[in-house]
């Protein structure tokens, strides 16, 4: 498999797989491993029904049993319109082909809306962990302005045996104070029924573009709304993979540290990813990154690029979702399975 790994990261696969991080050292991390739930979750305030809950996501699939994590997220109908979502492959537009795939993926769940799942829910909330995204942004609103709104309760996830809920909050938006109350209130009733949490961290803020350079994605900022997240008791933290850094002094807002630059982190995008780790309490929550729009033919190495990162920074996985649904079944397979050999793959190492 490491061969496979080194031609899709082409003329990167020395720097990426070779890089060794020195601003915080892996030693300091908690990281992934078979016994990761045991080690993390025992002694913190879940009770017996969260920790397993997480257990049996972590123990589904290719990466069952390894620590680490692949979730299949279709909820892009409602937070991108379900024409651009599913017009490249209209077989989506079915609730059971969500499913599928992400069975025939090998993937460790699969995180829809309430409408997907519960379509199918008796036939198959048993045969893989359901993550029911209980937020959203629609965009039929004109014109189109962005939050989140709750489309239905924790209850209802919990009937339909779900493992999990997740939960957007758009951290730095006008809306994200209300936002903020409403999932640390959805997440602690969530925690209380037995079922786990996981966060979607983004930014969403006009104001975090300046110049023509946009910092939406930016490892200092990103990693704030991580330590946001993991705040308010998300177990799991879903983030965009970091493209810069230096948001908070460019923009000039909030507060930082110097270190923050010159010490913990680098221009490295494995350094950059670890920042991300770093404040999801050094890895105790564990950070999954997203795996972006679909482009096409570049989707493969795109996909496996994003896991080495994500892996050698100290994250448990990936959480891929149009680049996987955007095409036909078998395809859409084959690059799941590119991102779990890189986690199954022990050459890829922990920088």
């Amino acid at each position: 498999m490491l061969d496979q790994i080194q031609t899709y990261l082409g003329d990167d696969a020395d720097d990426l797989l070779s890089h060794t991080c020195k601003t915080v050292s892996k030693d300091r991390l908690h990281l992934p491993g078979p016994d990761f739930v045991d080690r993390i979750f025992l002694d913190s305030d879940r009770n017996s029904r969260v920790i397993g809950n997480l257990q049996w996501i972590m123990n589904t699939g290719r990466l069952g049993r390894t620590g680490y994590t692949s979730i299949l997220p279709v909820d892009q109908g409602i937070e991108h319109t379900a024409g651009s979502s599913f017009a490249p492959n209209p077989d989506y537009f079915d609730p059971e082909n969500i499913v599928k795939l992400a069975i025939d993926g090998g993937c460790n769940a699969v995180a829809s809306t309430f409408g997907v799942l519960g379509a199918v829910a008796r036939k198959y909330s048993h045969k893989i962990p359901f993550v029911v995204k209980i937020n959203h942004n629609e965009l039929m609103t004109y014109p189109n302005h962005y939050d989140q709104i709750f489309f239905g309760s924790v209850e209802r996830a919990f009937d339909m045996g779900a493992a999990a809920v997740g939960a957007t909050i758009y951290f730095g938006s006008e809306e994200s104070d209300r936002q903020i109350v409403e999932v640390a209130g959805a997440f602690e009733h969530a925690h209380n029924l037995g079922m786990a949490t996981i966060l979607w961290c983004y930014l969403r803020n006009d104001g975090f573009k300046k110049d023509g350079t946009d910092y939406h994605a930016a490892a200092d900022m990103t990693a704030q709304a991580n330590h946001l997240g993991v705040t308010i008791q998300a177990d799991i933290i879903k983030q965009k993979l970091p493209v810069n850094n230096g948001g908070f002094n460019d923009i000039g807002f909030a507060k930082t540290s110097p270190l923050v630059y010159d010490q913990l982190s680098s221009d490295n995008p494995i350094d950059l990813c670890r920042y991300q780790v770093a404040n999801c309490y050094m890895g105790r929550m564990g950070l999954i990154n997203s795996g972006g729009p679909s482009s096409g033919d570049g989707d493969m190495a795109e996909a496996v690029r994003t896991a080495v990162i994500n892996k050698r920074a100290g994250g448990i996985g990936l959480i891929s979702g149009r680049k996987a649904f955007q095409r036909p079944l078998k395809e859409g397979v084959a690059l799941l399975n590119a991102i779990q050999d890189v986690y199954l793959e022990p050459g890829v190492t922990i920088a």
